[in-house]
């Protein structure tokens, strides 16, 4: 069993506490991609009355980003953009924005975030809500952007006989980019620990 900290209320806690405490966080954070192909997973044979389940959709939406020459980081986006699924009834673009959010750009940030009031152009107007609901954001810098991941990729990834690459050709991408966070508030605290491994 690995050692523990003492403190019972945060408060009172030491920096020797600490030093048991962030490098069991680094061993976390290193399996982070092994937890999110777990859950990518889970979304295999989930249909949710869909042509292609959600995993088939997600790697659909990945190989078409991929294919058409975008780098891994939107790769990657694009292959996470609905791991929320099962998370996330009623807002699922939150969960992916969430996980991805440390170690993507703001503009891939919040094309994952706002994707699904860009796809509801495509089916809220079945439902009752306004399809024209994306309008809202018309003067957002990433407006264009995620009208265009929509309409190149999530949209067009529903195809039971369209090619989609295996989960683990997306790993390595997937691997590197959570190598490297680059927006957290503890990356400066966690780097000398990596250092130190």
């Amino acid at each position: 069993m690995n050692a523990r900290a003492r403190f019972t209320s945060m408060e009172d806690s030491t920096r020797e506490d600490w030093q048991i405490i962030v490098p069991e966080a680094m061993q976390m954070a290193k399996a982070l991609p092994d937890r999110i192909l777990d859950h990518l997973r889970l979304l295999d044979g989930d249909f949710g009355g869909f042509p292609v389940d959600r995993l088939t959709h997600s790697r659909q939406t990945a190989t078409l980003a991929l294919k058409d020459g975008r780098d891994e980081e939107y790769v990657v986006c694009a292959l996470l953009h609905d791991i929320g699924d099962t998370l996330g009834s009623f807002n699922h673009p939150d969960i992916a924005a969430a996980i991805l959010k440390p170690f993507v750009t703001a503009e891939n940030l919040w094309m994952v975030q706002n994707h699904g009031i860009f796809q509801g152009y495509n089916f809220f107007h079945h439902i009752g809500l306004d399809r024209n609901m994306r309008d809202q954001f018309k003067a957002h810098h990433s407006y264009e952007r995620t009208a265009e991941f929509v309409e190149l990729y999530d949209n067009r990834a529903f195809d039971p006989a369209q090619e989609a690459l295996p989960l683990d050709h997306f790993e390595p991408m997937l691997r590197r980019l959570m190598a490297k966070p680059r927006n957290s508030i503890y990356k400066a605290a966690m780097e000398p620990a990596a250092k130190a491994q």
